[in-house]
């Protein structure tokens, strides 16, 4: 199990494989973000995105999918999220792309409120298939402490 105490600042992974269909694109769209460049491959085609594409928020459920994955395959001692910090979609997604992820851990602090937790921030980016961004986003991770009686080093800087 890794704990806060294993996260190392500037560790990098690569992870995912996310291939992306026609039907769950509209799918998506119908349920959630029903405009027509995500519904309809005629009015897609008369926009700047030339054909159908996912939505956005389609994309983050989809990165979200690959980001619990790698953390089942990792088992990490995870609380979830407080939230994000910085999301661009960079380019479109369109049906036909394989999405995978590369992560970084660029900051990590204790709780001083809660001892027994710890918060770290992670640049994560999107690629299609052609090693293009798609996505970028900050995120933030809050997780176990393996030794929450340990003293709190001085990290103000950090995160």
């Amino acid at each position: 199990m890794n704990y806060f105490e294993d996260i190392e600042v500037g560790s990098k992974r690569s992870f995912g494989g996310y291939a992306v269909t026609r039907e769950e694109v509209m799918d998506f769209a119908q349920k959630y973000d029903p405009q027509p460049f995500h519904l309809d491959e005629d009015a897609a085609a008369a926009t700047h995105f030339g054909r159908l594409s996912a939505s956005g928020w389609h994309t983050c459920a989809m990165t979200m999918r690959m980001l619990v994955d790698n953390m089942l395959n990792v088992e990490q001692a995870g609380l979830g999220s407080p939230g994000i910090d910085e999301l661009r979609w960079k380019r479109p997604v369109y049906p036909g792309d394989t999405l995978r992820c590369e992560a970084e851990i660029i900051a990590k602090r204790r709780s001083r409120k809660r001892p027994e937790m710890g918060m770290f921030k992670s640049r994560i980016q999107v690629f299609n298939q052609d090693d293009v961004v798609v996505l970028e986003m900050v995120s933030n991770g809050l997780i176990e402490v393996r030794d929450p009686s340990a003293p709190i080093e001085d990290d103000s800087a950090a995160a």
